[in-house]
């Protein structure tokens, strides 16, 4: 199995308590991403929602991370570092990306929110990275291969006119933030692992609006497209179940 660890149903239930509070504060952030806020303050308002509700915030240290969430604005992808200087304004593409443990099993998930009115292309850019996501999830099936998820995403992105990052991937999930497998966001089908009941995924499109390509800024952790243009990333952790894909990180 490639080191994948499979989830019994009492770690399942964790995680599944775990994705729901997590998903109810990022929810509450609809009224709190507006024109004028710093990223540092949504940051520290996520980690105190989280503390106050059981949830620990594993991105704070994580490989030396100081921050409890990735605040990552227009043309950047992922793993932007909040910012008292970064103030939003009007027309703001914002990704927010957070990692809760509750009773020591992660859950992660990614959500979009535009500040005030937004470009027509940013709109079409992240519906079409929902759009993306949701069709993976429902490739998350017992039978299926792990490479049915990340063509899934690539067919549906590219048809939109997009282009699918290569440089980072979604992966396994439970104890630890990142386990096997790696999930791609690219690939043919009907290859890798086969999914089987009680594998846990963090199943993550990151899109751009012209090349895939991305650069890493000098802190060690903004990524950026190479170009300039926008980018879109959107994420849910789920479960394989007989039943289906159940997504842990929604409400």
């Amino acid at each position: 199995m490639s080191g994948i660890i499979i989830k019994n149903k009492h770690t399942i239930e964790k995680m599944r308590i775990g994705g729901k509070l997590l998903a109810q504060i990022m929810h509450e952030m609809h009224g709190e991403v507006v024109e004028g806020v710093s990223t540092f303050h949504l940051d520290a308002l996520i980690e105190s929602k989280m503390r106050q509700v059981g949830l620990k915030p594993v991105c704070k240290g994580y490989a030396g991370y100081k921050f409890a969430t990735c605040i990552s604005l227009n043309d950047v992808v992922v793993h932007g570092v909040p910012s008292k200087e970064i103030i939003l304004k009007s027309g703001d593409f914002v990704k927010i990306d957070v990692v809760g443990s509750y009773k020591n099993y992660c859950v992660d998930m990614a959500r979009y929110f535009f500040v005030g009115e937004v470009a027509q292309i940013t709109e079409k850019l992240a519906r079409s990275a929902q759009k993306a996501l949701d069709l993976a999830i429902s490739k998350a099936t017992v039978g299926n291969r792990l490479s049915d998820i990340s063509s899934c995403v690539q067919e549906t992105v590219e048809k939109d006119g997009f282009g699918v990052v290569r440089d980072f991937a979604g992966h396994g999930i439970g104890k630890s933030i990142h386990e096997a497998p790696d999930v791609p966001n690219y690939g043919s089908p009907g290859q890798g692992p086969v999914l089987r009941e009680g594998m846990v995924l963090a199943i993550e499109p990151m899109i751009t609006q012209h090349s895939y390509e991305v650069k890493v800024m000098p802190d060690g952790w903004t990524a950026k497209t190479v170009d300039g243009g926008l980018a879109a990333h959107v994420e849910d952790t789920v479960v394989i179940t007989e039943q289906g894909p159940e997504v842990l990180t929604r409400l």
